[in-house]
């Protein structure tokens, strides 16, 4: 964004000759637009002050009540509250405001589009000519309607504007302009005319306050009184600097005046927050009041930092189409070890970026947060170099990496986004504000390369190990993604993502052995059409809390099962029941009847397990799998 500009949606758009002569209009959809600003009028709220050129109507056209209603224009039978003289006179006001600016701006640095629309907006037509092109809208005695009671739809401008109260203040669109010259001089649309913009910013730098020292630039520059807001988004209020707060702590106590405590230039401060601005409508992740955004200095492209495996691979493949290698493809239902792949998958991408950025390219990895409506904060901030921030990235991507479902179209090996994990920790119906907080905390274990935190892990494996409420899919992904912070916590423990039959650790085993009773079970079950819940998947909660106890009572309930199966797949039977035996006769010492609950390792064996009984290739083993098997498959 130009600098003395803001940023505005608008929603008409009127069309001028040369002379200032109206030729049409139209809604705009909406749009955000770049509008010529002053610092006061970027920052403004109850106060009124006028923008340089796009404004509201209640700034552009003056106050009437007797609209003519012209032939041939629509007109409901409905009256408007009367408006008092009060309002009336601070209507007109804004409108003086808006005019004086303009016929100043004029005077000092003349410019023949914005002279057209002075010209036009001095004749005071604006609403009469509104109102005839049907964009606005009045009742029989002239007053603009508050609200469409037809039974018809509304008019395309009633679709735009935002309501207050359940009514509509037609006053309150904002109005861009197109002037068509008869020798053009550069675009006609005056908001993307760099003519009008370097116009504007010369007068707003003659009127400018005296220079004073900029602590950033450590040139003398106009100061800034009033910082940009409208970073994260267009409502946006919060502001990353200020001084205003003359009767709490903000610069008291150590300075008289806030000038004091800083001097930054207004051109300085307007180009940093547009900068920032711009990185976070093109790179940024939002998700409420929170703001996460990764940069290379160079403005090189760079992976996104809160994105999972699979967003990243397309990001690479966008951005730089010439640099990133074609990544691995794994066949649908590869059965071996997945890990060496992908990792050869992601070393690709990675060396894609890096052929592409200089090793010792500097990094920012920002975050932002707003406690409160009018203040915001710097949450996180590190800056690395590049070769550094690949690798870390490289690494969280490596070592949590695990078959995903995230939704019932999209799967895909890789490590899931923060987003997704807080959803997993604390359900899908997760607080903002929990989910704001959970991103916050993983944030330094990708960037720095710290510990997942435990408390994280935990609460991901109670929310598997509870299936109640949760949809196939659903329950799924939360697997999906426990597994792959299970696997990323436990950095020293090598585990593939495949079965590993030479794994007998406690935790391991019992979740293969879950795995294998709900396999024998919920094929009998398949082949008599029934459709309830295995025992196993009932008593998971139970069993990972006391999993010798609850083995037997799950034991006990397939025997009825491995009967039916004896009558109809004696093979079959034949293998699970000799896999049953391999897996309890691995389990040494006491570890089969030790009490205690079990490590979230043993989601990773139950995973694995369920996925090489899922893929096997035994004797006489049916392939048919139930529905919602095939669907998750």
């Amino acid at each position: 964004m130009p600098v003395d500009h803001a940023e505005q949606q608008v929603h008409i758009e009127i069309t001028l000759n040369g002379s200032g002569k109206f030729r049409t209009a139209s809604v705009v959809p909406k749009e955000t637009t770049f509008i010529p600003a002053t610092e006061k009028s970027a920052g403004r709220t109850a106060v009124p002050v006028a923008h340089g050129l796009t404004d509201k109507l209640e700034y552009v056209a003056p106050e009437q009540t007797d609209f003519p209603i012209h032939e041939g224009a629509f007109a409901q039978s409905v009256p408007t509250a009367e408006k008092s003289k009060k309002t009336r006179k601070e209507k007109g006001s804004r409108h003086s405001l808006y005019l004086s600016q303009l016929r100043s701006w004029m005077a000092s640095e003349p410019d023949p589009h914005v002279q057209a629309v002075l010209t036009y907006v001095e004749g005071g037509s604006i609403i009469a000519d509104l109102l005839r092109c049907h964009i606005l809208h009045a009742d029989i005695a002239g007053n603009l309607l508050t609200r469409w009671l037809d039974s018809d739809a509304p008019p395309a401008l009633f679709k735009v504007l935002t309501a207050t109260a359940g009514e509509l203040n037609q006053r309150l669109a904002v109005v861009r302009w197109i002037v068509e010259l008869t020798e053009p001089q550069g675009n006609a649309q005056l908001w993307k005319n760099q003519n009008v913009q370097r116009s504007w910013q010369r007068f707003v730098a003659k009127h400018a306050k005296e220079a004073v020292f900029c602590m950033v630039t450590g040139e003398r520059l106009a100061p800034a009184v009033n910082h940009p807001r409208r970073i994260r988004h267009g409502a946006d209020g919060a502001k990353l600097i200020s001084s205003n707060d003359r009767s709490g702590y903000t610069f008291r106590g150590r300075f008289v005046l806030p000038e004091q405590a800083y001097g930054i230039g207004s051109s300085t401060t307007q180009k940093a927050h547009n900068a920032l601005r711009w990185l976070l409508s093109r790179q940024g992740y939002l998700n409420g009041d929170q703001a996460i955004v990764a940069w290379a200095v160079s403005g090189k492209p760079i992976p996104q930092v809160v994105a999972d495996s699979e967003e990243i691979k397309n990001d690479a493949h966008r951005a730089m189409p010439y640099a990133a290698e074609e990544p691995v493809e794994m066949a649908e239902g590869y059965r071996g070890d997945a890990g060496p792949l992908f990792a050869k998958k992601m070393n690709n991408l990675i060396r894609g970026y890096a052929a592409n950025l200089k090793e010792h390219e500097d990094i920012v990895v920002m975050g932002l947060a707003s406690a409160t409506p009018g203040r915001m904060a710097v949450t996180y901030y590190r800056e690395l170099q590049a070769s550094e921030f690949l690798e870390r990235i490289q690494d969280w991507h490596e070592r949590t990496a695990w078959p995903q479902i995230i939704d019932k179209n999209r799967k895909f090996i890789g490590a899931p986004a923060p987003r997704n994990i807080a959803e997993a920790a604390y359900g899908r119906y997760i607080d903002d504000k929990l989910k704001r907080s959970t991103v916050e905390r993983l944030l330094p274990c990708i960037v720095d390369g710290r510990l997942i935190p435990r408390d994280l892990v935990t609460a991901c494996v109670r929310q598997v190990a509870n299936r109640t409420g949760k949809d196939p899919w659903e329950w799924e992904r939360c697997l999906g993604i426990t597994c792959a912070l299970v696997r990323g916590s436990r950095r020293g423990g090598n585990y593939k993502m495949a079965l590993e039959e030479g794994r007998n650790s406690r935790d391991y085993l019992f979740g293969r052995l879950l795995a294998i009773a709900e396999k024998i079970e919920g094929h009998a079950l398949y082949l008599a059409k029934e459709t309830r819940s295995t025992t196993a998947e009932r008593l998971m909660q139970r069993f990972s809390d006391h999993p010798s106890a609850t083995w037997r009572t799950i034991e006990l309930a397939l025997r009825p099962y491995m009967r039916r199966l004896q009558n109809s797949r004696p093979a079959t039977l034949h293998v699970w029941k000799g896999l049953l035996d391999d897996v309890i006769s691995r389990f040494q010492g006491d570890d089969f009847t030790r009490q205690g609950r079990l490590d979230a390792e043993f989601l990773l064996g139950y995973h694995c397990q369920r996925t090489a009984l899922r893929w096997g290739n035994f004797k006489g083993e049916v392939k048919e799998e139930s529905s919602q098997e095939s669907q998750l498959v």
